[in-house]
């Protein structure tokens, strides 16, 4: 009975790894298709994006599954609660990703980043990919150092999420309300999408150190 307990653990931890590779995917496409006005990317990150989905609600049903039937305690019962809230922080991460596709796919064939915010979002783009790979690394390893990496690494996001507003609000401000919209919905997207990074770090540095 152990080693099937033990079984359904290790298909817990693999299915959070595909969650968290399928989000960084679909943030790979999703920025491409921010940053470049490429529809075909947007619509696949859109797509993807309800695979994830699905796959978070299958996981979710398996660890209720394994809830019921092994009646868990100490830490293994913290891994499986701990893993029903990263699996809907990964599905989160799908859906902001997606929102950003969405904006690129509204504007399409036209671009929904002005000159002077462009290279301030590929700065974010950049930092969140990074972040969710650290993020498939840390749920494969669970590397306490590489958590500590994830949370230091977030500090940049919320500075250029800042900056795109710092820029918004300025009187230099001259670009019409689409623009002002669009940009101030992807950055809150790309902002929120390291905060899950951040928050599943956090989870696996308790499961570890049993510390906050």
């Amino acid at each position: 009975m152990r080693a099937v307990f033990q079984q359904e653990l290790s298909e817990v931890q693999s299915r959070l790894v595909e969650l968290a590779s399928g989000a960084e995917k679909i943030m790979k496409k999703a920025s491409g298709a921010f940053l470049n006005s490429d529809v075909s990317l947007a619509d696949e990150a859109l797509a993807l994006a309800d695979k994830n989905e699905e796959k978070a609600l299958d996981l979710d049903e398996l660890v209720i599954k394994i809830l019921a039937t092994q009646s868990p305690v100490a830490r293994d019962l913290r891994i499986l609660v701990s893993a029903l809230r990263m699996s809907a922080s990964l599905e989160r991460m799908g859906s902001l990703a997606s929102h950003i596709a969405a904006i690129a796919r509204y504007r399409y064939p036209g671009t929904a980043i002005p000159d002077g915010l462009r290279s301030t979002f590929e700065d974010m783009a950049k930092i969140d990919i990074e972040l969710a790979g650290k993020a498939v690394a840390l749920l494969e390893h669970t590397d306490v150092d590489l958590a500590r990496e994830i949370q230091a690494r977030d500090e940049a996001v919320d500075l250029l999420h800042r900056r795109v507003f710092d820029v918004v609000l300025s009187s230099d401000w001259s670009e019409n309300a689409m623009f002002t919209v669009d940009v101030t919905l992807a950055s809150r997207y790309f902002e929120r999408f390291a905060d899950h990074v951040v928050d599943i770090s956090s989870k696996v540095s308790f499961l570890q150190t049993g510390e906050w």
